[in-house]
């Protein structure tokens, strides 16, 4: 990221997710509001051209995982909130929508990112004349100045209440230090906490295909200033999340998110062999 400008990946995200609304049927995620988050010029040449976000292998695979993610991350919110959970923390939120479609009452939503990023969201939405729900909080965080957990806590974040936290696409973008510590926080809550994430396995361990996949990627990402920096071993993770305190872990690979989610597609949209999704939850003892 540049100083003073948005997250390029950010927005990057933010135009595939709105060209999976117009390529892929049936959908994985339907978000009514992903073209209303999208800079107006951006928004217009993909309604125009949805395949120029869709021109190699590499790039289907992407949107297709992008949208993937997001539905197991409100899957699983749904069912943390039927659990009693009303505080639900969007980690690196970007130009996420959720808190434009919060079907929940009680659920009070914390958008946590950089503040040039959230700015330029919160411009967006101003122009279009778009409210998130009352119960949604802004949270900039910039860690070279402050903390996640003293910004949280300003923003009446309540440690003592169950938690979910989703934190996608932004692991692969931290060293490994950060991700700890990270972790470690979210674990040490007073109540019932689950985070969703996702991750990707070292490079050296894909297949020839998906190694070239890879590189396309890594190259793009790099270009933009945002280049990845962690990879995870599903072992290392899960040695990873019980070391920070997480007492349940469930950790899905491209097969099982394949066949929950993408299961006899006619157009044979698959996420790659890199991708993990995982879920942690600490679970206080009855």
């Amino acid at each position: 990221m540049k100083e003073g400008q948005g997250s390029r990946t950010a927005e990057r995200v933010a135009a595939r997710r709105a060209a999976h609304q117009l390529l892929d049927d049936p959908l994985v995620f339907d978000d009514p509001f992903a073209f209303r988050v999208l800079d107006p010029e951006v928004a217009a040449r993909v309604r125009a051209d949805p395949h120029a976000y869709d021109s190699s292998r590499a790039a289907a695979y992407l949107r297709i995982a992008l949208a993937v993610r997001s539905r197991y991350a409100e899957d699983e919110l749904r069912e943390a909130v039927l659990r009693g959970c009303a505080q639900y923390v969007v980690l690196g939120a970007g130009f996420d929508t959720f808190a434009l479609r919060n079907p929940y009452a009680r659920l009070r939503v914390f958008e946590v990112d950089h503040p040039d990023t959230q700015n330029a969201k919160r411009q967006r939405l101003a122009d279009a004349a778009i409210s998130p729900a009352v119960d949604t909080v802004y949270v900039p965080v910039d860690f070279a100045k402050t903390t996640l957990e003293r910004e949280l806590a300003a923003a009446g974040f309540d440690r003592g209440a169950p938690a979910f936290f989703s934190w996608l696409g932004v692991v692969p973008y931290l060293e490994p230090e950060a991700i700890a510590h990270t972790l470690r926080f979210i674990a040490m809550q007073n109540a019932e906490t689950t985070v969703v994430f996702d991750y990707g396995t070292p490079p050296h361990e894909l297949s020839l295909v998906g190694r070239l996949v890879f590189d396309a990627m890594a190259a793009r990402v790099a270009a933009a200033g945002e280049p990845w920096k962690s990879f995870f071993a599903p072992a290392e993770l899960r040695a990873l999340l019980h070391d920070a305190g997480f007492t349940q872990i469930e950790d899905l690979g491209p097969a099982e998110l394949n066949a929950r989610y993408l299961d006899q597609r006619r157009d044979g949209l698959r996420v790659g062999e890199m991708m993990h999704l995982a879920k942690a939850s600490v679970v206080a003892s009855p």
